[in-house]
């Protein structure tokens, strides 16, 4: 067995666990957001899918994104410490597996607040198989996509445009909240969403320069990228809310972050760092104004996944083909403002191909989970708040809590009056 590169195992071993924490840190931004009688259940749609999604894809999902045929690394057959690269082979499939977790968790944001768990854990199991590995495969796994020369550095088509496709038609399917459009529906802890924020910036460095799979240049330039796009994002975000309201909001500034986050990743090993700057804050103007236009609409995204995901997933996508570089890259990978026009054409397939693949599994999926099981909460239980309803607890205390009763033997939760009398208001 030849040696493995120290420094580059190293850094993989790192960046794996700065991806992971991302997923507990998205599950503290979208749980800033919601209100109050729903912050465990929004944190919990996040870190179930470290379990869920995580050990579907060391059973089957890894096999189907990177392996020679669908079950050539089925239930991890032939993943050992032997080299992959320059890494060993488990520490490959271990990083890769933490981008298929927070892929999945990320479309939580569009239906928080009245869907299901159980349905929903159904639901990121089965997507993460059926719609994630093949379009990893299809990009990372030398599938068609990356034959034809699709540029995704660290997942702008397969992570962001994929869960921003299938959060939209999970938005449709299981429908609005009863409260949408009808009351104000505010966040209940906004110093949650900052911190989420900051700690999702901090975990995208690993997402973006572990994508380099070793400790070179390329993951230098990654690493400065993901620095520099979303201050941009960062400032332009802020100046728009500043010319259009007066005030710049808390909120605003870290969904700002996020969105250059999302734009630089699929050209953060391909562009300049005053390119990365650019595409940051280029992707603001269009992410601040989709999120205007969705308020204004019935499409009851909670948390915006598709203003912040997919439209910045697109705009890095496209951008990636203006602005990719081989005298940065190191690799053939020129964008049109560079004399590769063709480039252009290559990133909208992809992209388009992202939307339609994901947009009609997602629906089926949906549609066959909802014939063995309903998918949202009924009127009640949205009331009572699905802290409650789908997991017996309060993420804050208000007086009596949820008391745990023994009634022969077995363990059931008692509603507590504060909570019934909230629910008569709220029907």
């Amino acid at each position: 067995m030849p040696p493995t590169n120290a420094a580059d195992t190293a850094w993989l071993l790192v960046a794996t666990a700065l991806v992971l924490m991302m997923t507990p840190a998205l599950g503290f931004f979208y749980g800033g957001m919601v209100r109050a009688k729903n912050a465990l259940n929004t944190l919990m749609m996040s870190f179930s899918a470290l379990g869920f999604v995580g050990l579907a894809w060391a059973l089957l999902g890894y096999s189907f994104a990177f392996g020679s045929t669908p079950l050539a690394h089925a239930f991890l057959r032939g993943v050992t410490l032997d080299l992959k690269g320059t890494i060993p082979h488990l520490l490959f499939f271990g990083y890769q597996g933490t981008f298929a977790i927070i892929t999945a968790a990320l479309i939580s944001g569009a239906i928080v607040e009245r869907m299901r768990f159980g349905p929903y854990v159904a639901f990121i199991t089965i997507w993460s198989l059926v719609v994630y590995a093949p379009l990893a495969h299809w990009v990372w796994g030398g599938g068609w996509l990356a034959r034809l020369g699709a540029l995704d550095f660290a997942g702008g088509t397969v992570v962001h445009v994929n869960a921003a496709a299938a959060a939209i038609v999970c938005a449709l399917v299981v429908g609005s909240r009863k409260d949408y459009a009808r009351q104000a529906i505010l966040p209940q802890n906004v110093p949650f969403t900052l911190l989420g924020a900051g700690l999702l910036w901090l975990g995208w460095f690993g997402f973006n320069a572990g994508s380099a799979l070793a400790a070179n240049r390329t993951a230098a330039l990654a690493f400065v990228n993901t620095m520099l796009a979303p201050t941009a994002t960062l400032v332009v975000w802020t100046l728009l809310d500043l010319v259009r309201t007066s005030k710049a909001t808390a909120i605003g500034a870290a969904t700002g972050i996020v969105v250059g986050l999302v734009a630089i990743t699929p050209a953060a090993g391909f562009v300049s760092p005053i390119s990365a700057i650019l595409i940051g804050a280029i992707a603001a103007v269009p992410s601040y104004y989709a999120l205007l236009f969705r308020a204004r609409t019935r499409l009851d995204d909670s948390l915006d996944v598709v203003a912040a995901h997919g439209v910045g997933g697109v705009v890095g996508a496209m951008l990636t083909g203006v602005f990719a570089q081989p005298a940065w890259s190191g690799v053939d990978s020129t964008g049109a403002l560079f004399g590769n026009i063709r480039q252009l054409g290559v990133q909208a397939i992809a992209i388009l191909a992202t939307i339609v693949y994901s947009g009609v599994l997602t629906f089926a999926i949906l549609k066959a989970i909802a014939l063995a099981a309903r998918l949202r909460t009924d009127i009640r239980e949205e009331g009572l708040g699905l802290d409650f309803t789908q997991h017996g607890e309060e993420a804050y205390s208000r007086g009596e809590g949820a008391i745990l009763l023994l009634d022969g033997g077995s363990r059931k939760a008692a509603e507590p009056q504060g909570l019934k009398e909230e629910a008569v208001a709220n029907a």
